[in-house]
């Protein structure tokens, strides 16, 4: 009975003894120490960073001071015009609150004028107010003849940029203007800040490094640091009128080739966004097959084309080479004779179009491949080649090869060319087949290439720049805009490259024909409709067959997205970045 008992306490003990020494236990630990805490910082948020690969690296953000499409665009990330072009040819508003017609009052009657209003409380990415001053200034800054501004075609027949107030922009004509959409339209003529560059206006614009390497812009993104021809960096724009850009950085990387800048998107994924894929389509088209992304094409109006120098280019005339010299100083052969239509009937453009660009490119005969209405059937007859009548050309003006070493002379000068472009496989091989077709035809060719950022680039101190033109024929791409004026007015008299101008200007072949320049006055003064494409026809045939260009491929605008990026809209009518800021990431 007391076993028993003992037992049952025991039992019943036992429990509460433990119970206790742990509550002891715990209280001890509690006196002793305070109890451990999680003390790690938060994880920080990704950063949602877009990157984007222009192999031509960009020498300058903007396009004033650098032709470059590839300085064009990496301005365009922050840069902004009053409107753009959207890739289907219409005009949209970007700064302006709405596209100004005669219906609504913004394009008087007379064609003289064009009014456009800003939206209200734009400002500046430092947070300053952006007013239509700025408009004024930037009209000031580019139209100054020693500013050197490579988008001063853009205001051509302006004769005034005035600001009634802080939202209204009035531009004025010298002529009646059938299409005003010129000035400040497009990514090749954005808006700049008078206050930025203010000092920076005539021969000081060259000058001010920190002006142009970190320009203050009204876009979804603005630029925090620009390394010259390597890499331009952008954070979101806080002070931005719309809704907060997706990414939180933009990388516009440059360097490189095409091929490596297609592989980046479409195979490994390294990169978001692949520029100008001037490669192989059959290369192209293994990349696509590894499923990173897509290639993406735009047909517009880019021209692969020949560019023919018609003045002297030789070295032994020291500062005078290339220089127009009001017509005293034309290429020795290159001019008044048909050696360039008998390098063009030589060239066979389906080869190039078929072989080297696939389904980016078709044979072209025209400078102006589009849009349709605008497009002449005059010189259709380059589409074959002809080596046989190339030969018989030259050989009914004379020009033979009077020594047997296989090269044709002219006036005791054999028919000898260097052919510059930018180095790219692509165009490298449409060298080696044009020289192998021009030695057929008795014309020797040497073949040089030059690193894009330095060929397309503004560095006054390089002589390998595609505006200074120190070979007799070089190679490149560009195109009108939706309506040719602009493109066509390039090729004037008045816009020839030379020392004295900074070799601005987009007459870069140095071509002056006095009708040229009158049958174009007449164009600017022509309203849309079918005298208007008439005249476009014309002058388009009238540089052609005098052999000042020679066109070879109608491109399209290829490009690589990786196929996570969303909102993308290639365009080939502006910059292919027009609508970065709705760029997004697929999540």
């Amino acid at each position: 009975m007391s076993d028993m008992k003992k037992l049952t306490r025991s039992t019943f003990r036992a429990p509460v003894v433990v119970l206790l020494l742990a509550a002891m236990v715990a209280l001890l630990a509690s006196c002793a120490a305070p109890a451990e805490t999680d003390t790690a910082a938060p994880a920080e948020p990704e950063v949602k960073e877009l990157t984007i690969l222009y192999w031509q690296a960009a020498s300058l953000p903007g396009p004033f001071l650098s032709g470059g499409t590839k300085d064009q665009d990496a301005g365009a990330v922050t840069l902004e015009p009053l409107a753009s072009v959207d890739p289907d040819g219409v005009l949209v508003p970007r700064l302006a609150a709405a596209i100004p017609t005669i219906e609504n009052g913004g394009v008087s009657e007379d064609g003289l004028t064009i009014t456009w209003t800003l939206q209200e409380g734009l400002l500046w990415s430092d947070g300053t107010p952006m007013t239509a001053d700025d408009a004024v200034f930037t009209w000031e800054y580019c139209t100054h003849p020693e500013t050197g501004c490579a988008s001063v075609d853009t205001y051509d027949g302006v004769v005034s940029v005035e600001a009634p107030d802080d939202t209204t922009v009035v531009v004025t004509f010298d002529k009646f203007t059938p299409y005003p959409y010129t000035a400040f339209v497009t990514a090749q003529s954005p808006i700049i800040s008078r206050t930025q560059f203010g000092e920076c206006v005539g021969a000081a614009a060259q000058a001010c490094s920190e002006q142009n390497l970190a320009p203050l812009g009204t876009g979804a993104y603005r630029l925090t640091d620009f390394k010259v021809n390597d890499v331009a960096t952008y954070e979101r724009n806080p002070h931005y009128r719309g809704e907060p850009a997706y990414f939180d950085r933009v990388i516009f990387k440059g360097g490189g080739d095409a091929a490596s800048a297609a592989r980046a998107v479409l195979e490994t994924g390294e990169a978001d966004y692949a520029w100008n894929l001037q490669v192989e389509p059959q290369i192209l088209a293994e990349m696509e097959a590894k499923g990173q992304g897509e290639i993406i094409v735009a047909f517009d109006s880019l021209v692969e084309r020949l560019l023919v120098n018609q003045t002297n280019p030789d070295e032994a005339l020291g500062d005078d080479r290339s220089e127009y010299l009001d017509g005293t100083n034309p290429h020795p052969f290159l001019v008044g004779t048909p050696v360039a239509q008998a390098m063009s009937m030589a060239i066979d453009r389906s080869v190039i179009a078929e072989n080297l660009y696939g389904f980016a490119g078709q044979p072209v005969c025209n400078v102006i491949p589009g849009p349709k209405h605008y497009v002449s059937t005059a010189n259709d007859g380059c589409l074959v080649q002809d080596i046989d009548g190339a030969n018989a050309l030259l050989d009914e003006a004379g020009i033979v090869d009077t020594d047997g070493d296989g090269v044709r002379e002219y006036n005791g000068m054999p028919l000898s060319v260097r052919y510059q472009t930018s180095t790219n496989s692509v165009r490298q091989k449409t060298q080696a087949v044009i020289k192998q077709w021009w030695a057929e035809i008795g014309i020797e060719t040497e073949l040089l290439n030059h690193d894009a950022s330095v060929f397309f680039g503004g560095d006054p101190n390089s002589p390998d720049t595609y505006q200074k033109f120190y070979t007799d024929i070089q190679m490149y791409t560009t195109g009108p805009s939706i309506d040719p004026q602009i493109h066509l007015s390039q090729w004037q008299c008045q816009y020839i490259p030379e020392r004295a101008n900074s070799w601005a200007g987009g007459n870069i072949f140095r071509g002056c024909d006095p009708e040229y320049d009158e049958l174009f006055q007449m164009l600017v003064e022509t309203p849309v409709g079918p005298e208007r494409e008439r005249l476009v026809k014309t002058l388009n045939d009238m540089n052609v067959q005098a052999g000042m260009q020679i066109p070879l491929v109608y491109r399209g605008r290829v490009a690589a997205r990786t196929n996570s990026l969303q909102g993308v809209w290639i365009n080939g009518w502006d910059t292919e970045l027009w609508n970065v800021g709705d760029w997004a990431r697929e999540e």
